[in-house]
């Protein structure tokens, strides 16, 4: 897909990583940008980036009967951009509220995005087959001391996007994961590492699917997680690709 050819969706647009997509996609030419977020006041900034094709979608992916309704707007979109997630806190599995975290972290990161997936699906394939997009991390293999809650999302929504990548492949969707390591957003904020900066995603995002690619690692930090196990997890993904029912 040429970005200038796309009509995009971002989750989660009112800040961060979603802003920085929206922002991608409008200096890439995008040639409609429908910018979700709980709040649609909270997008008005993002409007003024390319006000001719932006679009404000007020959406709660917890809800769904919004996302239903963002699927009946939004029914020319060929490439769906699932940013929206949450971290939910960081004082680890055994905290008093680890298990509502828990809870909430699955249901925005996983389910929410998980239902994102099935009510776009056959939009991607009436707009000749597009492109998924979903944010993952490298919390989605590595299981990192305070927020592994947040990690376990994350691993379940990976395993997801494996498995939805063979499945959609028959109607010409290419899925995409982004496994970003440390992002200089607002969630990341009391993480004490070099972090890159949001539009860098964005744009190595936006380049991977000009070129067909899988798999985004965006930073130094996720290339070298990845490094040493890409080959070998790649090849396991491929040999459980190929048990699909008949």
């Amino acid at each position: 897909m040429q970005i200038s050819n796309s009509i995009a969706l971002v989750t989660g647009a009112n800040r961060g990583i979603g802003k920085a997509y929206v922002e991608a996609l409008a200096k890439a030419g995008a040639q409609r940008i429908y910018a979700a977020a709980r709040s649609i006041e909270s997008l008005q900034p993002i409007i003024a980036i390319a006000p001719d094709r932006i679009i404000p979608l007020a959406l709660d992916i917890t809800k769904l009967e919004e996302i239903n309704a963002a699927a009946g707007i939004a029914g020319d979109v060929n490439l769906l951009i699932n940013n929206a997630g949450v971290l939910g806190g960081g004082s680890g599995a055994f905290a008093e509220d680890s298990v509502e975290t828990a809870r909430r972290e699955l249901d925005i990161n996983f389910f929410g995005t998980f239902n994102m997936c099935r009510a776009f699906a056959p939009i991607l394939k009436n707009n000749g087959g597009g492109v998924l997009v979903n944010l993952l991390s490298i919390a989605s293999i590595v299981g990192i001391p305070a927020i592994s809650s947040y990690c376990a999302s994350k691993a379940a929504l990976h395993v997801l996007t494996q498995g939805i990548r063979t499945e959609l492949k028959v109607q010409g969707t290419l899925v995409v994961g982004v496994y970003p390591g440390p992002i200089d957003t607002d969630m990341a904020a009391g993480i004490d590492m070099d972090k890159v900066p949001p539009l860098s995603v964005a744009e190595r995002t936006l380049a991977a699917i000009e070129q067909n690619s899988e798999e985004v690692y965006p930073d130094p930090v996720a290339e070298q997680v990845f490094a040493g196990m890409h080959t070998p997890m790649k090849a396991v993904e491929q040999q459980f690709a190929g048990m699909m029912p008949a």
